[in-house]
C-alpha cells in the first residue's frame, strides 16, 4: 500500500450526497470522483441538464470498439440532442441500454451501493452507478469515450470536444 491513508477493497466511502459506497475494486476510482462531481453539478451549480464524458470502462471499448462512444441516458430528448450533435460533428456515438435489472449487481449488504457490479454488463453498471448522484428528474447522460479518445498511431484524438461544443451551442437556441 502506498500510504496508510490509501483506500482499499472493503472500505466504505461516503459521497458528498451522503450515499455510502462499498469499494470492491480500487481500479474503479474514476466513478468515485465522478460521483462527487455530479453531485456538485446537480446540487451546487444547479445545471438544468448534465452530460458527462469520461474514459470510464474498458467494457465500452469491448462493445463499441475504438471509433464509437457509448451514451447512457434515460431521457429521450437528451439522447436525441446528443445523437444529432454526433451526426453534425462526426464524433460517432451509440445509445446504450440502462438495464434497471442490473442495479441488483450494485446492491451492497454494508453500504448504499457497491462501486462495481459483476464482470458482465460492466459499462451498463458503471452508468447505473453514476445515476445515484444526479436527481432522477434531471436530464443526465453518461458518455463513455474510452475507445475513441485515443489512437494507437497518433495519440490523443480530442474526441468529444466537438460533440460537447455543438451540444452546448444548441442549448437555449
Amino acid at each position: 500500500m502506498i500510504s496508510d491513508r490509501a483506500y482499499v477493497p472493503s472500505d466504505i466511502l461516503t459521497a458528498s450526497n451522503g450515499k455510502t459506497i462499498e469499494v470492491l475494486n480500487t481500479d474503479a476510482e474514476g466513478r468515485l470522483t465522478l460521483a462527487d462531481a455530479l453531485v456538485y453539478a446537480d446540487k451546487e451549480v444547479g445545471c438544468e441538464s448534465i452530460i458527462e464524458l469520461s474514459t470510464l470502462t474498458g467494457a465500452c471499448m469491448v462493445s463499441l470498439g475504438k471509433k464509437v462512444c457509448g451514451v447512457w441516458t434515460s431521457n429521450d430528448d437528451l439522447a436525441n440532442d446528443i445523437a444529432e450533435a454526433s451526426k453534425r460533428t462526426c464524433d460517432k456515438s451509440w445509445r446504450m441500454p440502462l438495464e434497471a435489472e442490473y442495479n441488483e449487481q450494485l446492491k451492497s449488504l454494508i453500504a448504499d451501493i457497491k462501486n462495481i457490479g459483476t464482470r458482465f454488463g460492466g459499462a451498463i453498471t458503471a452508468a447505473l452507478f453514476l445515476l445515484n448522484f444526479v436527481d432522477k428528474k434531471k436530464p443526465f447522460a453518461h458518455i463513455d469515450i474510452a475507445g475513441p479518445v485515443w489512437d494507437d498511431k497518433s495519440g490523443a484524438t480530442g474526441f468529444g470536444a466537438k460533440l460537447v461544443h455543438d451540444w452546448i451551442s444548441k442549448q437555449g437556441a
